[in-house]
């Protein structure tokens, strides 16, 4: 068991730098029970069989030069076994990769997993905001966590206080509760650290972006710490006109008892938004457009637009106040167990208007169809938000290593406590008042006219959820392994509205007036959730494992928005099951240059179940949908040689309906919105006199769009590559500049499109950015 044994150490007390922190064990509730009492009263001896593991995520030159790592191990305890170790697909994004890159958003640092990426725009006259993120042909956006509690809101996440990106690829119910069928994306906060260090650097680059942060530690009285966090942007967004991106974050934390047995952080973050949100431009033009009306051809032969324009207003904004508190004690019993108690408060408020449009033959206007510069679209589609997402919760965990029944085994145990709160106040535009048309080619953003008022509407949900789990991990001898996992959640979902009635989705009226707030919804769901998974794994050396593994994982009526549904066709209506996700995986991880890079290779299979869908002969809806997506992932990350960083990932996805309606408009049962192939690699190379050099590509497949009753409009999106580059030169251990060189072949893509076709976002153009870096 050398290849076992050779990890074991005791807990660290004095963390040496900013990344270094322990991390913890896995669990079986049952084995607990028996054992937790004799192991927490036993004296450790100095290297016991089932001591905890701990791991440096990167570490420090002894020249002083900071070397970038390949951590090799997920920072949350829910994944004790270092990567190679563990039977699943689990990337772990580093911030020494994403800072490299010039990322500063949780979109920008996915781009290093395979097939994870923003690909839906939204319907008609919504366009999807914040990160809008799909996953093995499922939308993710309701499956992002941060230190593993679940981060409500609709918005955009930045990196300026994230050490790591943690995305796990297939059900992660027994992990993390309700989650998309397909995996979760664990953002690792920075803590402070028992050392002083100041970090800062300010970016400029094309489309005006301007972008400052600190991140700066010191160590107080003995085992205290103090860490500050700061970032503000002021961004146009890159090929368009108008859109921006502005933000500011303040993220201070405060560690006691760092080098003690008991510890305690206390975390605070505030963000706030100030954006022209974009709503993308009509897909005229494009590769698969026709005309879509029958007596206009001319409109099929027209040319694209100019993909800079900006279709919305000056007035269009999405503002976003991002508020989290987070208390989290440790205590470690010996070396051999630790128990953690989190308590968070955190809340998003996210106050919205964008001008969407709709190309339809009604709403494309030609006043004179030889003269397209009096062609015109109608800005009739207002999207208005305010919205608040709470969340209260409380986490105990204990992770325990122990010996029993000549067998070790990694334990780790929960119980949670969950109250999350959802407010909407409907919005709407004043009668009689609209945006004036806007010229096709030539849009005017200093439009006025239209007015805004509070209609009375409202939505209120809270779902109350109390959750357990044990995980354990046993292994049998130096080459075997087999873990499982349990969670129940015990959940009560409430949600009551107030509506407009009529119209095409309104209630009826009755003897109301048409537009008439009424009761809308009042509907409550309670259920106990029960996801699980097992694994088995096998080491034919120790650098490799060969591992197979099944999971189940359930989505509740309401769990992704917390929005309950008196709709037939909703899978969020409470008369509906929960939507259950399986998966399969078969795969290899192996080692090497001295365990500083991992390969990886998984052939896995998901099905989901219990879709809604309506029979064609007596056109009620029944749960017999079924919806399966395969394929086979590859990667590689870490570093070849001390000089040599590598970051790869492929992975081919074949979708399919099962049982049910197609859901692509080509009528296809491939799934909508899911590239068929994706590949991302990133290395860079740093020279002995300071210089760093590298770049990478990202490849997506063809995309198809929702099935939808549009005419004329693309059935798909073509695919695409786009190449980046990196040079840095480290002046002295204090400071280096970078040079980040994004699209270099400039090319043009599309890189999201809405359901029905009439618009899309388009891919960034070439652009850069020269980014100053400070380290005292």
């Amino acid at each position: 068991m050398a290849h076992i044994t050779s990890r074991k150490h005791p807990l660290p007390r004095t963390p040496a730098h900013a990344s270094q922190r322990s991390i913890t064990t896995a669990s079986l509730l049952a084995g607990l029970a028996l054992a937790a009492p004799q192991a927490l009263a036993a004296d450790a001896p100095a290297a016991p069989a089932g001591a905890m593991q701990a791991t440096t995520l990167d570490g420090v030159h002894v020249e002083g030069q900071r070397i970038k790592r390949y951590s090799g191990q997920a920072a949350s305890p829910k994944f004790p076994q270092p990567l190679v170790d563990t039977t699943r697909t689990l990337s772990v994004i580093g911030s020494d990769l994403f800072n490299e890159q010039g990322a500063t958003s949780l979109a920008e640092a996915l781009r290093n997993s395979p097939g994870v990426s923003t690909f839906y725009v939204g319907e008609n006259g919504n366009t999807t905001t914040g990160d809008a993120v799909y996953m093995r042909g499922f939308d993710s956006s309701g499956s992002i966590f941060v230190d593993g509690v679940r981060d409500l809101g609709s918005v955009t996440r930045d990196v300026f206080n994230v050490e790591q990106v943690e995305v796990a690829k297939g059900p992660a119910g027994s992990d993390y509760g309700r989650t998309s069928p397909t995996g979760a994306i664990n953002l690792v906060t920075k803590r402070p650290f028992l050392a002083n260090r100041s970090d800062a650097s300010a970016a400029y680059g094309t489309a005006g972006h301007q972008r400052v942060t600190a991140d700066w530690n010191r160590a107080l009285a003995p085992g205290a710490a103090l860490r500050l966090n700061l970032m503000a942007q002021d961004s146009e967004v890159a090929g368009r006109d108008v859109a921006e991106n502005k933000r500011w974050g303040i993220a201070p934390s405060l560690g006691l008892g760092l080098d003690g047995a008991t510890r305690v952080i206390v975390d605070l973050l505030h963000v706030q938004h100030e954006n022209i949100p974009d709503g993308g431009v009509p897909t005229i033009g494009l590769p698969g457009y026709s005309s879509p009306d029958p007596a206009r051809p001319e409109l099929g032969l027209a040319p694209p637009v100019d993909p800079e324009n900006f279709y919305g207003t000056l007035l269009d904004h999405d503002d976003v106040t991002a508020d989290m508190a987070t208390v989290r004690v440790e205590h470690d019993f010996g070396i051999d167990a630790r128990l953690t108690n989190t308590t968070r408060w955190g809340r998003t408020r996210q106050q919205y208007m964008l001008t969407a449009f709709m190309g339809s033959a009604d709403r494309l206007l030609t006043p004179d169809l030889a003269d397209r510069s009096t062609w015109t679209i109608t800005r009739n589609l207002p999207t208005f938000k305010d919205q608040r997402n709470t969340i209260l919760t409380n986490q105990t965990h204990l992770n325990l290593a122990l010996d029993a029944g000549g067998l070790r085994h990694d334990i780790s145990t929960g119980l949670e406590l969950i109250r999350e709160d959802l407010q909407t106040l409907g919005m709407g535009a004043v009668t009689g008042t609209a945006w004036p048309d806007a010229n096709l080619y030539n849009p005017d953003p200093t439009a006025t006219g239209l007015l805004r008022e509070y209609t009375g509407a409202r939505g209120d949900g809270r779902t109350d959820t109390i959750a357990v789990y044990a995980f354990d991990t046993l292994t049998f001898n130096d080459r075997w392994q087999v873990n499982g996992g349990v969670r129940v959640d015990d959940y009560t979902a409430r949600y009551s509205s107030l509506v407009p009635c009529g119209g095409r989705r309104g209630p009826d009226c009755g003897a109301a007036a048409e537009g008439s707030i009424v009761p809308g919804v009042d509907a409550e769901v309670s259920d106990t959730l029960f996801n699980w998974k097992l694994g088995a794994l096998y080491k034919p050396t120790g650098n490799g494992s060969v591992y197979a593994n099944y999971a189940i994982s359930q989505q509740p009526p309401g769990g992704a928005s917390l929005e309950l549904s008196d709709r037939d066709n909703n899978a969020d209506n409470p008369a509906f099951d929960p939507q259950k996700a399986r998966t399969a995986e078969v795969g290899t991880k192996w080692q090497f240059a001295n365990d500083a890079l991992l390969l990886t290779a998984a052939v896995y299979e998901t099905e989901l179940t219990n879709e809604i869908v309506q029979d064609p002969i007596d056109q009620l809806y029944y749960q017999t949908g079924r919806k399966r997506v395969r394929g086979v992932e590859l990667g590689a990350v870490g570093r070849i040689t001390d000089d040599w960083m590598v970051s790869a990932g492929f992975t081919t996805m074949d979708t399919e309906v099962l049982d049910g309606p197609t859901v692509s408009v080509d009528g296809s049962r491939d799934l909508a919105y899911t590239p068929d192939r994706a590949f991302t690699a990133w290395t860079t190379y740093t020279f002995g006199n300071g210089l760093t050099l590298g770049g990478g590509a990202r490849y997506s497949g063809e995309l198809k769009r929702g099935n939808d009753g549009a005419v004329g409009t693309p059935a798909y999106t073509e695919d695409y590559w786009v190449v980046d580059a990196v040079a840095s030169y480290a002046f002295n251990k204090h400071f280096d500049l970078r040079l980040n060189l994004y699209n270099l072949l400039d090319e043009d893509y599309v890189a999201a499109i809405n359901k029905s076709g009439y618009r899309y976002t388009p891919g960034a153009p070439r652009t850069a950015t020269l980014t100053a870096n400070f380290h005292f």
